[in-house]
């Protein structure tokens, strides 16, 4: 099957190939509306950073999405949540997430606890599969992108899905503004 945006050899339902997903995504999307659209492509592993990917498969940065892991806190309390925006933007982290997340404080997870507490590859975070009840932020520019491509869970692979598909994932709320 073609994948319908940029330049790779072949995609496949993702579902069936958990080669190239994390077992988390997979778990995620047999449960998940709409997972028959949501493909896979193989990627080089040491091109998973967006620039040099985007550049190497032809993929415009308006149809690449990010998924970061924020950590907000307020006391002694820490909330995890994912933050999904385009390439093109940066999530606003310390207006509207921390705002979402009623954290006094808020920033990027440490590599190390985004990777344990997700179970995915860092830099192949992605908003299908992440724990349950983190809160996931999504703006709304990547729900009104036609195809947008993002991780995979794992470093190697991405997925390629239509934009409004990542609304009905668990926990999901869509903020307009939230990418910056």
């Amino acid at each position: 099957m073609k994948s319908p945006i940029g330049n790779f050899a072949e995609a496949w339902r993702a579902i069936d190939r958990p080669d190239l997903v994390a077992p988390a995504v997979t778990h995620a999307l047999s449960g998940l509306d709409g997972a028959e659209q949501v493909l896979v492509v193989d990627t080089d592993p040491d091109l998973a950073d967006t620039a040099n990917f985007c550049a190497a498969y032809a993929v415009p940065l308006e149809a690449s999405a990010n998924c970061v892991v924020v950590a907000g806190k307020r006391g002694e309390t820490m909330k995890l949540a994912g933050c999904v925006v385009l390439a093109t933007t940066r999530a606003d982290v310390n207006g509207l997430v921390r705002k979402h997340l009623d954290a006094r404080k808020a920033s990027f997870a440490p590599m190390d606890t985004a990777v344990a507490e997700t179970g995915m590859e860092y830099g192949g975070i992605t908003p299908i599969g992440l724990p349950a009840g983190w809160p996931l932020l999504i703006d709304a520019a990547v729900v009104d992108t036609p195809f947008v491509i993002i991780g995979s869970g794992r470093r190697r692979g991405k997925l390629v899905l239509p934009g409004k598909l990542l609304a009905g994932v668990a926990d999901a709320v869509v903020l307009p503004g939230l990418g910056v």
